[in-house]
């Protein structure tokens, strides 16, 4: 399946295992783009702000807005997150080897987002790995139907189901 998730259980904890799995590939070498997130404890509010790194090389976009120490909504910044889905389309070429996207998210679900590189890359044989948290899961599965495959939450399963996407060389 060329799309791998793996479902986000632990706050951070997909974003470090994530971000790990690009920096393994970008050492090797691979044709990897998309966005890593790391998040940075807010000093002047609840929670963190979230940075997009887009792969390869940057840059990191902040795609949290801080709210205020008592807001409780969404600090997600839509125009940041539509900043970083037009960077990474810029860098998705046909000798594209993996797109990693952060998470699959609310916009996401609600059609927005990283929704539509997602497609694409499947569309042309691009794998694509992501994270899905359990309020997102239903829109996600609807949306990748068939071609997605649930990842343990491990470098292991990762390496093992990217090295499975590998098409073996033509004999002639």
């Amino acid at each position: 399946m060329t799309l791998g998730y793996v479902l986000s259980e632990n706050p951070g904890e997909t974003d470090r295992l994530l971000s790990m799995f690009a920096s393994l590939h970008q050492m090797a070498e691979t044709a990897v783009v998309g966005v890593v997130q790391s998040n940075v404890t807010c000093k002047d509010a609840n929670g963190c702000d979230m940075d997009a790194l887009v792969l390869p090389d940057g840059p990191t976009i902040r795609i949290s807005q801080s709210l205020g120490k008592n807001a409780r909504g969404c600090r997600l910044d839509p125009a940041a997150l539509e900043q970083a889905v037009s960077e990474v389309q810029k860098r998705l070429l046909p000798e594209t080897e993996l797109l990693i996207v952060n998470k699959f998210g609310k916009h996401e679900a609600d059609g927005r987002g990283f929704r539509e590189l997602i497609a694409h890359a499947i569309c042309n044989a691009v794998p694509v790995l992501t994270a899905v948290n359990q309020q997102n899961l239903k829109a996600f599965l609807e949306f990748s139907g068939d071609c997605a495959v649930e990842l343990q939450p491990n470098g292991q399963a990762l390496l093992e189901w990217f090295d499975g996407q590998a098409v073996p060389a033509q004999t002639v």
